[in-house]
Protein backbone atom coordinates (compact mmCIF):
# COMPACT_ATOMS: atom_id res chain seq x y z
CA UNK A 1 0.00 0.00 0.00
CA UNK A 2 1.07 3.80 -0.92
CA UNK A 3 3.31 5.39 2.35
CA UNK A 4 1.03 7.96 4.44
CA UNK A 5 2.87 11.78 3.40
CA UNK A 6 6.31 12.35 4.80
CA UNK A 7 5.91 9.07 7.14
CA UNK A 8 6.61 5.10 7.52
CA UNK A 9 3.39 4.85 8.96
CA UNK A 10 0.51 7.09 10.33
CA UNK A 11 1.11 9.38 12.80
CA UNK A 12 -2.40 10.00 14.58
CA UNK A 13 -2.87 12.18 17.74
CA UNK A 14 -5.49 10.80 19.63
CA UNK A 15 -4.72 9.08 22.97
CA UNK A 16 -5.06 5.35 22.82
CA UNK A 17 -5.78 4.18 25.95
CA UNK A 18 -8.71 4.97 28.31
CA UNK A 19 -6.49 4.50 31.12
CA UNK A 20 -3.73 7.68 29.11
CA UNK A 21 -7.41 9.39 28.80
CA UNK A 22 -8.85 9.41 32.29
CA UNK A 23 -5.21 10.38 33.77
CA UNK A 24 -5.30 13.42 30.93
CA UNK A 25 -8.80 14.37 31.59
CA UNK A 26 -8.04 14.69 35.82
CA UNK A 27 -4.69 16.56 35.05
CA UNK A 28 -6.60 19.08 32.64
CA UNK A 29 -9.10 20.42 36.12
CA UNK A 30 -5.82 22.22 36.78
CA UNK A 31 -5.25 23.18 33.78
CA UNK A 32 -6.30 26.45 31.91
CA UNK A 33 -8.80 25.96 29.57
CA UNK A 34 -9.31 27.99 25.95
CA UNK A 35 -12.65 27.26 23.73
CA UNK A 36 -11.14 26.97 20.59
CA UNK A 37 -13.30 27.69 17.40
CA UNK A 38 -14.93 25.12 15.11
CA UNK A 39 -11.76 25.63 12.67
CA UNK A 40 -9.06 24.55 15.48
CA UNK A 41 -11.53 22.04 16.62
CA UNK A 42 -11.63 20.55 13.09
CA UNK A 43 -8.05 19.92 12.70
CA UNK A 44 -7.47 18.50 15.73
CA UNK A 45 -9.86 16.20 15.00
CA UNK A 46 -7.73 15.41 11.66
CA UNK A 47 -4.36 15.21 13.38
CA UNK A 48 -6.22 12.99 16.16
CA UNK A 49 -7.33 10.64 13.10
CA UNK A 50 -4.48 10.37 11.62
CA UNK A 51 -5.35 12.28 8.38
CA UNK A 52 -2.65 15.32 9.30
CA UNK A 53 0.41 12.68 9.43
CA UNK A 54 3.19 13.33 10.07
CA UNK A 55 2.43 16.88 12.14
CA UNK A 56 2.36 16.79 15.61
CA UNK A 57 -0.13 19.89 16.38
CA UNK A 58 -0.77 23.27 15.92
CA UNK A 59 1.98 25.01 13.48
CA UNK A 60 4.03 28.19 14.24
CA UNK A 61 4.42 31.35 13.10
CA UNK A 62 7.08 30.81 10.83
CA UNK A 63 5.92 27.81 9.64
CA UNK A 64 2.41 28.77 8.77
CA UNK A 65 4.60 32.12 6.93
CA UNK A 66 6.33 29.13 4.95
CA UNK A 67 3.45 26.99 4.18
CA UNK A 68 1.54 29.77 3.06
CA UNK A 69 4.60 31.07 0.70
CA UNK A 70 6.16 27.78 0.02
CA UNK A 71 3.85 24.40 0.99
CA UNK A 72 7.06 23.43 3.09
CA UNK A 73 7.17 22.58 6.54
CA UNK A 74 9.85 23.62 8.39
CA UNK A 75 11.64 20.34 7.85
CA UNK A 76 11.25 20.91 4.16
CA UNK A 77 8.20 18.66 3.98
CA UNK A 78 5.49 19.12 1.46
CA UNK A 79 2.31 20.87 3.54
CA UNK A 80 -0.53 23.02 1.50
CA UNK A 81 -2.62 24.89 4.26
CA UNK A 82 -2.05 26.03 7.69
CA UNK A 83 -3.01 24.16 10.23
CA UNK A 84 -3.68 26.79 13.01
CA UNK A 85 -5.04 27.39 16.87
CA UNK A 86 -5.64 31.11 15.94
CA UNK A 87 -7.66 33.48 18.56
CA UNK A 88 -8.81 36.39 19.32
CA UNK A 89 -8.52 36.70 23.02
CA UNK A 90 -6.08 37.67 25.24
CA UNK A 91 -4.42 35.25 26.28
CA UNK A 92 -2.38 34.34 30.16
CA UNK A 93 -0.78 31.49 28.91
CA UNK A 94 3.21 30.97 29.38
CA UNK A 95 5.48 29.16 26.52
CA UNK A 96 5.59 25.28 27.77
CA UNK A 97 2.45 25.33 29.93
CA UNK A 98 -0.38 22.51 29.00
CA UNK A 99 -3.63 24.28 28.30
CA UNK A 100 -7.24 21.95 28.08
CA UNK A 101 -8.80 22.75 24.48
CA UNK A 102 -12.70 22.94 25.02
CA UNK A 103 -14.54 21.59 21.80
CA UNK A 104 -17.10 24.71 20.97
CA UNK A 105 -19.17 22.33 19.11
CA UNK A 106 -20.24 19.85 21.73
CA UNK A 107 -22.54 20.81 24.94
CA UNK A 108 -20.90 20.53 28.23
CA UNK A 109 -17.63 21.87 27.58
CA UNK A 110 -16.21 18.81 26.63
CA UNK A 111 -12.20 18.71 26.45
CA UNK A 112 -11.33 18.03 23.09
CA UNK A 113 -7.31 17.85 23.59
CA UNK A 114 -4.80 18.84 25.61
CA UNK A 115 -2.05 21.66 24.26
CA UNK A 116 1.64 21.94 25.58
CA UNK A 117 1.67 25.47 24.38
CA UNK A 118 5.25 25.84 22.28
CA UNK A 119 5.15 29.43 21.56
CA UNK A 120 2.24 32.41 21.46
CA UNK A 121 3.22 35.16 18.76
CA UNK A 122 0.94 37.32 16.71
CA UNK A 123 0.57 37.93 13.32
CA UNK A 124 0.27 41.62 11.73
CA UNK A 125 -2.30 42.41 9.70
CA UNK A 126 -0.16 42.29 6.84
CA UNK A 127 1.03 38.79 7.72
CA UNK A 128 -2.20 37.75 7.81
CA UNK A 129 -3.73 39.56 4.89
CA UNK A 130 -0.35 37.43 2.61
CA UNK A 131 -1.54 34.28 4.39
CA UNK A 132 -4.98 34.44 3.33
CA UNK A 133 -3.81 35.91 -0.25
CA UNK A 134 -1.27 32.57 -0.75
CA UNK A 135 -3.58 30.12 0.43
CA UNK A 136 -7.05 31.52 -0.34
CA UNK A 137 -6.13 33.23 -3.86
CA UNK A 138 -8.19 36.18 -2.60
CA UNK A 139 -8.62 38.69 0.37
CA UNK A 140 -12.60 39.03 -0.65
CA UNK A 141 -14.42 38.55 2.52
CA UNK A 142 -17.36 37.07 0.39
CA UNK A 143 -15.22 34.24 -0.12
CA UNK A 144 -16.64 32.16 3.09
CA UNK A 145 -12.97 30.31 3.80
CA UNK A 146 -11.26 33.84 4.12
CA UNK A 147 -13.94 35.26 6.58
CA UNK A 148 -13.56 32.52 8.51
CA UNK A 149 -10.10 32.25 8.47
CA UNK A 150 -10.23 36.38 9.28
CA UNK A 151 -12.71 35.83 12.01
CA UNK A 152 -9.86 33.73 13.96
CA UNK A 153 -8.00 36.49 15.21
CA UNK A 154 -4.60 37.13 15.16
CA UNK A 155 -3.04 35.25 18.18
CA UNK A 156 -1.46 32.02 17.15
CA UNK A 157 -0.85 29.20 19.70
CA UNK A 158 1.52 26.77 18.53
CA UNK A 159 2.14 23.47 20.18
CA UNK A 160 2.09 19.75 20.07
CA UNK A 161 -1.50 17.84 21.23
CA UNK A 162 -2.71 15.17 22.38
CA UNK A 163 -6.34 14.76 21.21
CA UNK A 164 -8.61 12.85 23.59
CA UNK A 165 -12.07 12.35 20.99
CA UNK A 166 -13.55 13.13 17.80
CA UNK A 167 -15.56 15.72 19.19
CA UNK A 168 -19.39 15.23 17.32
CA UNK A 169 -18.32 12.92 14.81
CA UNK A 170 -18.24 9.41 15.86
CA UNK A 171 -21.86 9.89 17.94
CA UNK A 172 -23.54 11.77 15.21
CA UNK A 173 -22.36 9.69 11.79
CA UNK A 174 -21.33 6.73 13.59
CA UNK A 175 -21.67 4.65 10.26
CA UNK A 176 -19.50 6.72 8.41
CA UNK A 177 -16.80 8.61 10.70
CA UNK A 178 -13.68 6.78 10.11
CA UNK A 179 -10.03 7.82 10.89
CA UNK A 180 -7.54 7.08 8.63
CA UNK A 181 -5.92 4.11 10.57
CA UNK A 182 -9.98 2.64 10.28
CA UNK A 183 -9.84 3.09 6.57
CA UNK A 184 -6.11 1.71 5.81
CA UNK A 185 -7.27 -1.11 7.78
CA UNK A 186 -10.21 -1.90 5.84
CA UNK A 187 -8.37 -1.51 2.51
CA UNK A 188 -5.48 -4.01 3.70
CA UNK A 189 -8.32 -6.33 4.73
CA UNK A 190 -10.28 -6.09 1.18
CA UNK A 191 -6.56 -6.55 -0.43
CA UNK A 192 -6.82 -3.68 -2.47
CA UNK A 193 -3.94 -2.43 -3.64
CA UNK A 194 -4.76 0.18 -6.07
CA UNK A 195 -7.76 2.30 -4.89
CA UNK A 196 -9.42 5.60 -6.21
CA UNK A 197 -10.85 8.42 -3.83
CA UNK A 198 -13.77 10.66 -4.61
CA UNK A 199 -14.10 13.96 -2.19
CA UNK A 200 -17.79 15.07 -2.06
CA UNK A 201 -19.57 17.59 0.05
CA UNK A 202 -22.84 17.15 -1.73
CA UNK A 203 -24.93 14.56 -2.83
CA UNK A 204 -24.00 12.58 -5.70
CA UNK A 205 -26.11 12.70 -8.77
CA UNK A 206 -25.81 10.72 -12.30
CA UNK A 207 -22.47 12.80 -13.28
CA UNK A 208 -20.67 12.26 -9.86
CA UNK A 209 -21.51 8.82 -9.66
CA UNK A 210 -19.97 7.78 -13.61
CA UNK A 211 -17.34 10.06 -12.76
CA UNK A 212 -16.45 7.40 -9.93
CA UNK A 213 -16.90 4.61 -12.76
CA UNK A 214 -14.99 6.18 -15.11
CA UNK A 215 -12.23 6.55 -12.91
CA UNK A 216 -12.11 3.10 -11.53
CA UNK A 217 -12.26 1.38 -14.81
CA UNK A 218 -9.51 3.93 -16.69
CA UNK A 219 -6.70 3.35 -13.25
CA UNK A 220 -7.79 0.01 -13.03
CA UNK A 221 -8.45 0.36 -9.60
CA UNK A 222 -9.61 -2.62 -6.93
CA UNK A 223 -12.17 -0.07 -5.26
CA UNK A 224 -13.34 3.30 -5.16
CA UNK A 225 -13.42 4.64 -1.54
CA UNK A 226 -15.92 7.81 -1.47
CA UNK A 227 -14.83 9.84 1.43
CA UNK A 228 -17.42 12.81 2.38
CA UNK A 229 -17.02 15.46 4.55
CA UNK A 230 -18.94 16.03 7.84
CA UNK A 231 -17.85 18.83 9.53
CA UNK A 232 -19.27 22.79 8.75
CA UNK A 233 -20.06 23.99 5.53
CA UNK A 234 -21.27 27.10 4.19
CA UNK A 235 -25.58 27.98 4.66
CA UNK A 236 -27.62 26.19 1.29
CA UNK A 237 -25.17 23.25 1.43
CA UNK A 238 -27.09 20.49 2.10
CA UNK A 239 -26.63 18.67 5.54
CA UNK A 240 -24.11 15.79 6.58
CA UNK A 241 -27.00 13.45 7.62
CA UNK A 242 -29.12 14.17 4.09
CA UNK A 243 -25.98 13.63 1.99
CA UNK A 244 -24.56 10.09 3.82
CA UNK A 245 -28.61 9.36 3.49
CA UNK A 246 -28.39 10.23 -0.24
CA UNK A 247 -24.91 8.68 -1.23
CA UNK A 248 -25.55 5.48 0.60
CA UNK A 249 -28.78 5.02 -1.72
CA UNK A 250 -27.35 5.46 -4.82
CA UNK A 251 -24.13 3.21 -3.67
CA UNK A 252 -26.69 0.30 -2.98
CA UNK A 253 -28.61 0.91 -6.44
CA UNK A 254 -26.57 0.97 -8.45
CA UNK A 255 -22.59 -0.32 -7.78
CA UNK A 256 -21.58 -3.94 -7.21
CA UNK A 257 -21.21 -4.46 -3.93
CA UNK A 258 -18.03 -4.47 -1.96
CA UNK A 259 -16.67 -2.11 -4.28
CA UNK A 260 -17.36 1.42 -2.66
CA UNK A 261 -16.07 2.28 0.80
CA UNK A 262 -18.66 4.75 1.85
CA UNK A 263 -16.68 6.87 4.59
CA UNK A 264 -16.20 10.48 5.62
CA UNK A 265 -13.52 12.61 7.24
CA UNK A 266 -14.65 15.44 10.49
CA UNK A 267 -13.70 18.28 8.81
CA UNK A 268 -14.60 22.12 8.26
CA UNK A 269 -14.61 23.11 4.46
CA UNK A 270 -11.80 25.68 3.53
CA UNK A 271 -13.48 26.08 0.02
CA UNK A 272 -9.72 27.23 -0.85
CA UNK A 273 -9.86 25.40 -3.97
CA UNK A 274 -6.05 24.41 -5.65
CA UNK A 275 -4.66 24.40 -2.00
CA UNK A 276 -7.53 22.66 -0.45
CA UNK A 277 -7.04 20.09 -3.33
CA UNK A 278 -3.95 19.55 -2.87
CA UNK A 279 -4.60 18.60 1.52
CA UNK A 280 -7.32 16.32 0.17
CA UNK A 281 -4.60 14.82 -1.53
CA UNK A 282 -2.46 14.82 1.28
CA UNK A 283 -5.11 12.75 3.73
CA UNK A 284 -6.36 10.28 1.04
CA UNK A 285 -2.09 9.37 0.49
CA UNK A 286 -2.25 8.70 4.48
CA UNK A 287 -5.62 7.04 3.92
CA UNK A 288 -3.78 4.47 1.71
CA UNK A 289 -5.20 5.64 -2.12
CA UNK A 290 -3.29 5.54 -4.45
CA UNK A 291 -5.64 8.14 -7.04
CA UNK A 292 -7.22 11.27 -6.37
CA UNK A 293 -10.19 12.45 -8.78
CA UNK A 294 -9.65 15.82 -8.95
CA UNK A 295 -12.87 17.31 -10.80
CA UNK A 296 -13.73 21.19 -12.42
CA UNK A 297 -13.43 23.26 -9.82
CA UNK A 298 -12.47 21.46 -6.84
CA UNK A 299 -13.18 22.18 -4.11
CA UNK A 300 -14.01 25.67 -5.23
CA UNK A 301 -16.53 28.31 -4.15
CA UNK A 302 -18.13 30.96 -6.53
CA UNK A 303 -16.03 32.46 -9.22
CA UNK A 304 -12.96 32.38 -6.96
CA UNK A 305 -10.82 29.82 -8.96
CA UNK A 306 -10.50 28.73 -12.68
CA UNK A 307 -12.35 25.77 -13.83
CA UNK A 308 -9.10 23.38 -13.99
CA UNK A 309 -6.78 26.06 -11.17
CA UNK A 310 -7.28 22.79 -8.87
CA UNK A 311 -5.54 20.67 -11.35
CA UNK A 312 -2.55 22.30 -12.27
CA UNK A 313 -1.35 22.92 -9.07
CA UNK A 314 -0.32 19.80 -8.72
CA UNK A 315 1.61 19.98 -12.22
CA UNK A 316 3.98 23.07 -10.60
CA UNK A 317 4.71 20.38 -7.69
CA UNK A 318 8.16 19.07 -7.45
CA UNK A 319 8.46 16.14 -7.56
CA UNK A 320 7.76 13.48 -4.97
CA UNK A 321 6.24 16.13 -3.12
CA UNK A 322 3.25 13.48 -3.44
CA UNK A 323 3.52 10.16 -3.68
CA UNK A 324 -0.60 9.86 -4.86
CA UNK A 325 -1.46 10.37 -8.13
CA UNK A 326 -4.70 12.63 -9.79
CA UNK A 327 -7.59 11.23 -11.85
CA UNK A 328 -7.98 14.71 -13.73
CA UNK A 329 -11.60 15.00 -14.27
CA UNK A 330 -13.60 17.29 -16.87
CA UNK A 331 -17.32 18.44 -16.17
CA UNK A 332 -19.61 15.17 -16.34
CA UNK A 333 -23.14 15.04 -17.42
CA UNK A 334 -25.89 13.67 -19.42
CA UNK A 335 -25.02 13.50 -23.24
CA UNK A 336 -29.23 13.42 -24.96
CA UNK A 337 -27.30 12.42 -28.26
CA UNK A 338 -25.41 9.32 -26.74
CA UNK A 339 -28.10 8.52 -24.00
CA UNK A 340 -25.32 8.46 -21.23
CA UNK A 341 -23.54 10.29 -19.16
CA UNK A 342 -19.95 11.30 -20.47
CA UNK A 343 -16.84 13.79 -19.90
CA UNK A 344 -17.58 17.12 -21.85
CA UNK A 345 -13.89 17.16 -22.89
CA UNK A 346 -14.33 13.44 -24.41
CA UNK A 347 -17.41 14.53 -26.73
CA UNK A 348 -16.24 17.60 -29.32
CA UNK A 349 -19.20 17.02 -31.43
CA UNK A 350 -21.89 18.21 -28.60
CA UNK A 351 -23.19 21.95 -27.89
CA UNK A 352 -24.42 23.26 -24.38
CA UNK A 353 -27.65 21.67 -25.42
CA UNK A 354 -27.01 18.76 -25.68
CA UNK A 355 -26.13 17.75 -22.04
CA UNK A 356 -28.97 17.68 -18.95
CA UNK A 357 -27.42 20.03 -17.19
CA UNK A 358 -29.60 22.16 -14.09
CA UNK A 359 -27.80 24.51 -11.76
CA UNK A 360 -27.66 24.18 -8.17
CA UNK A 361 -30.79 26.99 -7.49
CA UNK A 362 -32.40 25.08 -10.26
CA UNK A 363 -32.69 21.40 -8.31
CA UNK A 364 -33.23 23.07 -4.83
CA UNK A 365 -36.43 25.27 -6.63
CA UNK A 366 -37.46 21.82 -8.46
CA UNK A 367 -37.41 20.10 -4.82
CA UNK A 368 -38.58 22.12 -2.58
CA UNK A 369 -42.36 22.01 -4.85
CA UNK A 370 -41.78 18.31 -4.74
CA UNK A 371 -40.82 18.16 -8.49
CA UNK A 372 -39.29 15.13 -9.78
CA UNK A 373 -35.54 15.54 -11.15
CA UNK A 374 -34.78 14.43 -14.48
CA UNK A 375 -34.03 10.86 -14.55
CA UNK A 376 -30.91 11.43 -16.71
CA UNK A 377 -29.60 14.09 -13.97
CA UNK A 378 -30.31 12.07 -10.45
CA UNK A 379 -31.17 8.69 -9.99
CA UNK A 380 -35.32 8.68 -8.69
CA UNK A 381 -34.03 6.85 -5.11
CA UNK A 382 -31.69 9.52 -4.85
CA UNK A 383 -34.10 12.29 -5.61
CA UNK A 384 -36.85 11.34 -3.04
CA UNK A 385 -34.09 11.30 -0.45
CA UNK A 386 -33.21 14.72 -1.48
CA UNK A 387 -36.51 15.92 -1.75
CA UNK A 388 -37.98 15.00 1.69
CA UNK A 389 -35.62 17.12 2.86
CA UNK A 390 -36.08 19.67 0.77
CA UNK A 391 -40.33 19.73 1.80
CA UNK A 392 -39.52 19.40 5.38
CA UNK A 393 -37.64 23.28 5.16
Amino acid sequence: MIRPHGSKELMPKIVNTEAEKDALLESAKAMKKMVVNSAAAANLVMLGAGYFTPLDGFMGKKEVISVANDMQLNSGLFWPTPVVNLTNKDLDFKDGEEIALVDPNVEGDQIIAIQKVDKIEKLTSDEIDNIVEKVYGTKDKSHPGVKTFYDQGDTLISGNVSVLNFSYFEKDFGETFRTAMQIRSSIESKGWENVVAFQTRNPMHRAHEELCRMAGERVNADGILIHMLLGKLKPGDIPADVRDSAIRTMIEHYFPKDYVMITGYGFDMLYAGPREALLHAVFRQNCGCSYLIVGRDHAGVGDFYGAFDAQDIFDSLPEGALLIKIFKADHTAYSKKLNKVVMMRDVDDHSKEDFVILSGTKVREMLSKGESLPKEFARPEVAEVLMKHYMKE
